[in-house]
């Protein structure tokens, strides 16, 4: 099979490579590009462990064949703190304790970041409902939901 070539924007830089056109954008981001940051939890599409979006849509990298990428502009978990500067999800991510092994919080901060640039006002079902796409096995949910109503209330200048 023959590779191809393909052009996009990823994390806002301008990216090309060469992939099997069989070939998950998951594969690509992580064995071509080396960026690690999105995880395969179980390759179905049903945890959101890779979690990227693709134009603005959130989409499971997993389930998205690399050819897709072509004209296309990806944002991953690697793109969400701007340099050393985190984004303020991932510092009340910690501020919270929102995170533990660490396996699905990459797809939960791709995710919950692409609700509030939707929706910087969304109710706890929102957050929730946003996020149910997303599993993990540590945290119990609560106090990822709190951080995030914690950054929406932050970006609206809301008093806590």
């Amino acid at each position: 099979m023959a590779k191809m070539h393909i052009t996009t924007t990823i994390n806002g830089e301008p990216t090309e490579f060469l992939c099997d056109p069989q070939q998950s954008m998951l594969d690509v981001l992580r064995d071509n590009l080396g960026l690690t940051g999105s995880k395969e939890g179980c390759g179905s599409g049903d945890c959101g462990a890779c979690s990227i979006t693709l134009d603005g849509r959130l989409v499971c990298a997993c389930l998205m064949l690399a050819p897709e990428a072509e004209g296309k502009k990806i944002e991953t978990v690697e793109g969400i703190a701007k340099g050393d500067q985190l984004h303020p999800l991932q510092k009340k991510f910690v501020e919270f304790a929102a995170l533990q092994c660490g396996i699905c919080t990459p797809g939960v901060l791709v995710a919950a970041k692409a609700l509030l640039e939707k929706n910087n006002n969304p109710t706890e079902t929102e957050v929730r409902f946003w996020l149910a796409g997303n599993l993990c096995r540590c945290t119990g949910y609560d106090k990822i939901i709190r951080a995030v109503m914690d950054v929406a209330a932050d970006m609206r200048g809301a008093a806590r």
